[in-house]
């Protein structure tokens, strides 16, 4: 059980160093560079989350993983909200959209969720056989 949680706890981690965003002109963006406090955040859950399966605490490991799943999902509607405040000066909102959709969502999310999500489906797993 260790080993699945320990391998999503690894992408989680390494996720958040690959590109998650890509800006046009500026190039790709990781959680540092999107937010120095989301990256913190994430780790700090990250470390959180180690913590659990170290000492096989399940409930800490599910707490921190949906707490990892919650503050992904901010990030997502934080960058869509920001790309489109950004362009807020276009006088037209098709503009504002067209414009605020050229800053893409790249392959990074991937490892960010499926590390998550490796965590808790393996703990619920767990659970049904006991």
């Amino acid at each position: 059980m260790k080993n699945i949680q320990l391998l999503g706890l690894i992408l989680v981690v390494v996720g958040s160093f690959l590109p998650l965003v890509h800006v046009p002109l500026i190039g790709n963006w990781n959680y540092w560079k999107l937010d120095h406090y989301l990256a913190i955040t994430c780790w700090i859950f990250s470390a959180c989350a180690l913590f659990g399966i170290v000492n096989n605490e399940k409930k800490i490991v599910c707490i921190f993983a949906f707490l990892l799943i919650l503050l992904f999902i901010f990030t997502l509607a934080a960058v869509k909200i920001q790309a489109l405040q950004y362009f807020s000066f276009l006088p037209f909102k098709s503009w504002r959209e067209a414009f605020a959709g050229v800053v893409k969502l790249k392959w990074g999310w991937y490892f960010e969720f499926l590390g998550a999500f490796l965590m808790i489906i393996k703990i619920r797993n767990n659970n049904r056989q006991l």
